[in-house]
């Protein structure tokens, strides 16, 4: 099969596409062949040699794929509902960049009635992330208000239309221009913050009458997390999911103290299939009908043919997207 492959680790033209033998659906697993699979940020800091391939994964990059299921363990097929032939999207610990891809069974979900291959591969990594953190970690409930940092990213467009669709009473996104701002506002928040121009802080607090935040969803960290932490409602719950920003953090553990705070963290990608399952069954229960239905829509910035992943990767690295950018096949 033709994979894209990290040839060393490097800028973005260090990928390229090259040929790996067919890989081989275990015990509990089934085989896809990948019509698109989506690209995050996890995957270039794979490509940058600062994420380490958990153990027993492919060193083929590549989190979440869509296609057509070509073989894989029949009894565990069977339980999930799936046959030869039925199209998935799959969230995946590596291995994504290929024609073919093996997934954990209960790692797949059916493609939602209406999407295209495209749109099915740019769900499973975010929306496996999203709900984790702000539905589970996060424990967002029908009425409260929720930020997102970065609302235009891959995780922010989702974590916008999704928090929406579920009840919350608020939502305020922050982004990095007023193009920006306006698609944020598009796809459904009810306000955005131009950080560069704004302090994010100051304004939710206004937004939110004084009160502060209930739940942020951080990819930055770094000097962030204090400006968070003061701006967060009583009992607000901070999770922090990327540290774009910086790994060392200073804030007024007082507040913590006097607000009742929670700070909290998690990393998707090595953790157990029986983990990822749960979030699967949840996400098939709770957003599949909603995607189904169109209150949750894939945000598709660009499409590239697989052999021009440096291309993908190269746009991702500007932060000029909106939304998601996927390789096809």
């Amino acid at each position: 099969m033709k994979a894209i492959e990290i040839t060393q680790p490097g800028a973005p033209e260090v990928l390229r596409l090259g040929d790996r033998p067919d890989p081989v659906a275990g015990a509990g697993e089934l085989l896809i062949r990948v019509k698109a699979s989506g690209i995050n940020r996890p995957d270039v800091l794979q490509r940058t040699g600062n994420y380490p391939v958990p153990p027993g994964a492919s060193d083929i990059p590549g989190l979440e794929v869509a296609g057509e299921i070509v073989s894989g363990d029949a009894q565990a097929m069977a339980a999930a509902g799936f046959k030869v032939g039925d199209r998935v999207c799959a969230l995946v610990a590596g291995g994504g960049y290929a024609e073919l891809c093996v997934a954990p069974v209960v790692q797949c979900l059916p493609v939602p009635k209406g999407l295209s291959d495209i749109e099915a591969a740019s769900l499973p990594e975010t929306f496996f992330t999203v709900w984790s953190n702000v539905f589970d970690r996060g424990r967002l409930q029908a009425g409260e208000s929720f930020m997102v940092q970065g609302g235009t990213s891959g995780i922010g467009v989702t974590a916008i239309q999704m928090a929406k669709a579920m009840g919350a009473g608020k939502v305020i996104a922050t982004a990095g221009s007023e193009e920006k701002v306006r698609a944020c506002l598009a796809l459904g928040a009810d306000h955005a913050i131009h950080y560069k121009s704004q302090d994010f802080a100051e304004e939710a607090k206004k937004l939110t009458d004084g009160k502060g935040v209930d739940v942020i969803l951080d990819m930055v960290a770094g000097n962030y997390v204090d400006r968070e932490v003061k701006c967060l409602n009583e009992d607000g719950r901070l999770v922090i999911i990327a540290v774009q920003g910086g790994v060392k953090s200073e804030f007024n553990a007082g507040l913590v103290l006097r607000r009742r705070l929670q700070i909290t963290g998690s990393t998707l990608r090595p953790r157990p299939v029986a983990f990822k399952a749960a979030i699967a069954a949840a996400l098939k229960k709770n957003v599949w009908p909603l995607i189904e239905a169109g209150k949750i829509k894939p945000v598709i910035h660009s499409t590239f043919p697989a052999a021009e992943a440096a291309k993908a990767h190269t746009l991702m690295e500007s932060n000029q997207h909106v939304g998601k950018i996927v390789l096809t096949w």
